[in-house]
């Protein structure tokens, strides 16, 4: 559809940048901090770990001075439960309390609203020990958490994302490192798991509704539009089935309490389903979320399933589509180009996606991560001309201006990252962000912050509050 005109982004539209505690603040087990999965599992070889990053934890003043000046109007971090809760429950990290209120403040005191990930990938390992997800415990203590922090931060926080990615986390958990499951019935225990983070989930976004009636709170998947292969219609369903398995599952529960029941179905073929403990669907159906935050790096294409091994594909890559026997089949889509991790670039499936959230939920919208990652390479001159990602970056936000224009209500636009990060899969070489961390994967240099040629892009666009 083409639009004769276009709207204008809002006035008060929240031009932001994202990060996550793990991949940014470094200090990993300084001040009472615990461990985490993430701190605990396996790094990629060749790559860093996650020890230092990029050292925000004892630099966030003079980034967020570098936020302020690049003109964000808004910051997506995320809470380390182990800053908070180094066991994951029991007593609070005074330490950890004083270190995101003082991140807070910096940012209230800079003009920049404070938008705060509750869990992102990194579950405490004490956790974990005890069974992770899988264990009914979590839950509580997810619930505890939660509670905690709304009591600490609430005053000023008014936004809250619950769970980032968590589908992600059920899809592809071997690529994250977040993947432990009992060798039984894994497809089984994974769903179980998956139920439990629903529940906890729901639990949290009715303590903010009950403690904090002002803020805001809403879940954090990847949603991606899923295109059939071709018109044929095997095609179509296997689309159909991939899109209720990798996006409407998560979205169907956190809107309207209730599986999916294409979903559903998956699991029963597979004896899959979870336990559901008297009380849960009353939870999960109470639960009502304010927006729906998403990311969004690229589309999925799928085909009819064959039926057979050649279903699956190997990919370690959460954003590469694997399949599943009797389903579905990933396929590449032949009409886009890949970046040189082999993602598709498509921006237009950008504002399909955000077309088919809205109109199946009617809730507003809010963009929490979508950004280029490469080998951004230094000049002799120290400058970083990362032309590929300003490229990147206009053709996704014109697309958020034309959905906008269709009638989606999108209220705020945050791209991966703020600030050059380490990526899970290679480490700090691939970089995201706007302000370039001068560091190695083994030699960590200075650590000089910098600004890339899109710093001064983004700036320029905020300040025009649009293209």
């Amino acid at each position: 559809m083409q639009s004769k005109h276009l709207n204008g982004f809002p006035s008060d539209f929240f031009w932001g940048g994202s990060t996550s505690a793990y991949q940014v603040e470094g200090a990993w087990d300084e001040d009472g901090k615990g461990p985490s999965v993430i701190d605990m599992g396996r790094v990629v070889e060749g790559t860093t770990d996650f020890k230092v990053a990029s050292d925000h934890y004892h630099r966030y003043k003079e980034d967020i001075a570098l936020f302020a000046e690049l003109g964000l109007k808004a910051y997506r971090f995320s809470i380390a439960w182990t800053r908070i809760f180094p066991s994951g429950e029991g007593e609070v990290n005074s330490k950890g309390i004083d270190f995101y209120n003082n991140l807070i403040d910096e940012l209230i005191a800079n003009g920049i609203e404070p938008i705060a990930t509750m869990y992102h990938f990194d579950l405490p390992y004490a956790l974990q020990e005890k069974g992770g997800w899988s264990n009914r415990v979590t839950v509580e203590a997810f619930a505890t958490y939660s509670r905690t922090l709304f009591e600490a931060f609430g005053d000023r926080v008014k936004y809250w994302l619950t769970i980032n990615e968590q589908n992600m986390m059920i899809l592809h958990g071997d690529a994250l490192g977040t993947k432990h499951v009992d060798a039984n019935n894994p497809m089984k225990d994974l769903y179980q798991q998956n139920h439990h983070m629903l529940v906890a989930q729901a639990k949290a976004m009715s303590l903010c509704h009950q403690l904090l009636p002002q803020a805001k709170i809403g879940p954090a998947p990847n949603i991606s539009v899923i295109y059939p292969a071709s018109c044929k219609p095997e095609d179509i369903l296997a689309a159909n089935t991939f899109s209720a398995l990798r996006n409407w599952l998560y979205l169907d529960m956190a809107v309207y309490g209730r599986y999916n029941s294409t979903a559903w179905r998956f699991l029963e073929e597979r004896d899959a389903t979870p336990t559901i403990t008297s009380g849960d669907m009353e939870i999960l159906a109470k639960a009502k979320p304010d927006f729906i935050a998403f990311n969004y790096y690229n589309s999925q294409t799928v085909a009819q399933s064959a039926g057979d091994e050649s279903d699956i594909n190997s990919t370690g890559d959460q954003q590469i589509t694997i399949g599943e026997i009797g389903a579905y089949k990933g396929v590449e889509n032949k009409h886009l180009v890949k970046n040189e991790f082999g993602w598709e670039i498509d921006p237009v499936g950008f504002r399909t996606t955000m077309r088919e959230i809205y109109e199946r939920y009617a809730l507003p919208l809010i963009i929490t991560e979508n950004g280029l990652g490469a080998f951004d390479k230094v000049e002799a001159n120290d400058e970083i001309n990362d032309d590929y990602r300003i490229t990147y970056l206009q053709q996704h936000i014109e697309q958020v201006q034309l959905a906008i224009s269709d009638g989606v209500e999108v209220f705020g636009y945050s791209p991966w990252s703020a600030i050059d990060l380490i990526s899970t899969h290679q480490g700090c070489s691939k970089r995201y962000g706007f302000i370039h961390v001068d560091r190695e994967e083994f030699d960590l240099k200075a650590l000089k912050r910098s600004k890339k040629k899109s710093f001064y892009w983004y700036q320029s666009l905020i300040e025009k509050n649009g293209l």
